[in-house]
């Protein structure tokens, strides 16, 4: 039987959404295949191992010691390549985070063999597993397909959607011991802004701003719009560099690149650095006073006004139907 391997994310002690996202791309990769899920960690992963199975595992090897508390490239490429090492597998599937694309392509170089990063659909073409990936910041695809030897991909949040949680299922916990030893890189204290609502990367609605917001201030409206909408909240560069907001909340070329099912912009020109993080967005609503503003392109809707008078009156609109419901 072929063999997948899907390593897993946590955040704040529970898994992200990217690594429920990433079986169900293992199960299109070999659909007949055994799921083996990959946690590394300081603590008791059982939870979350048992977390993974509902979503569709077969099997979950953990991986804990102290040293794998944080994040490091050293400690958690020690830890994911002995697991590889034992279990042989035929794929191998990570979530194209930011400690995806850090990781990944250094156990790729470890296991000399290639790597297909951010995809976003897995298809079945002619007997062949096909891989399609943007490139050109979005403007066109690609489409990869592996011969021979190990599949290595990375999948983007938000494409290929996980399967039902089911906790019929069940399945194997393993532990597995591995001295995690000569580290390069040791991090004794880890210190985060706040965070605010719903994970960037992973929202399904994404309500942004741009340098037409003219305050922090401003961006408390569009807080308050995303709370009413469980969505979370981005931002332009231009937002970002005037001091509005944190660069967390960058989308774009040197930014975040998002794929919500909603993606609403106010007060965003549309520079094509912004257009390369979100343009993949399943439906992109924007408002701008500048009828020529280059994001009414790429909209599925737009909505030439003040963003200042649109929205407060959306902000009310959308409070009349939540207390309607």
């Amino acid at each position: 039987m072929s063999k997948v391997l899907v390593i897993g994310e946590s955040r704040d002690g529970t898994l992200r959404n990217v690594t429920f996202e990433a079986i169900a791309a293992a199960k299109k990769i070999k659909s007949d295949g055994e799921i083996v899920g990959v946690l590394c960690g300081d603590d008791n992963l059982e939870e979350l191992a048992q977390e993974l199975i509902y979503y569709g595992a077969n099997r979950v090897v953990t991986v804990a010691d102290e040293k794998l508390g944080h994040y490091t490239s050293d400690g958690y490429g020690q830890a994911v390549k002995a697991v590889i090492e034992d279990e042989a597998p035929d794929a191998i599937v990570m979530g194209h985070t930011a400690i995806g694309k850090d990781l990944t392509p250094k156990i790729a170089s470890k296991l000399n063999t290639g790597l297909i990063s951010d995809v976003t659909e897995i298809n079945e073409e002619d007997g062949e597993t096909v891989f399609i990936r943007p490139i050109y910041s979005g403007k066109a695809f690609e489409k990869k397909v592996i011969k021979e030897g190990l599949v290595f991909v990375t999948i983007r949040p938000n494409n290929i959607p996980a399967l039902e949680r089911d906790e019929s299922l069940s399945g194997e916990v393993e532990s597995k011991d591995v001295e995690i030893k000569d580290l390069r890189t040791i991090i004794k204290e880890v210190i985060r802004k706040k965070s605010e609502g719903v994970d960037l990367s992973e929202a399904s609605i994404v309500i942004a701003g741009g340098r037409a917001v003219k305050s922090k201030e401003g961006f408390d409206s569009l807080y308050e719009l995303a709370d009413l909408l469980g969505a979370a909240v981005g931002a332009s560069r231009g937002a970002c560099d005037a001091g509005y907001c944190d660069y967390s909340l960058q989308i774009g070329q040197t930014g975040k690149v998002v794929t919500p099912d909603l993606y609403i912009a106010f007060g965003i020109s549309g520079a094509i650095q912004h257009l390369a993080g979100m343009s993949n967005s399943k439906v992109i609503v924007a408002v701008n006073k500048d009828p020529e503003a280059n994001i009414f392109n790429i909209a599925d809707y737009g909505i030439v006004g003040d963003m200042f008078e649109v929205l407060p009156l959306l902000i009310e609109e959308v409070k009349k139907i939540k207390a309607e419901n």
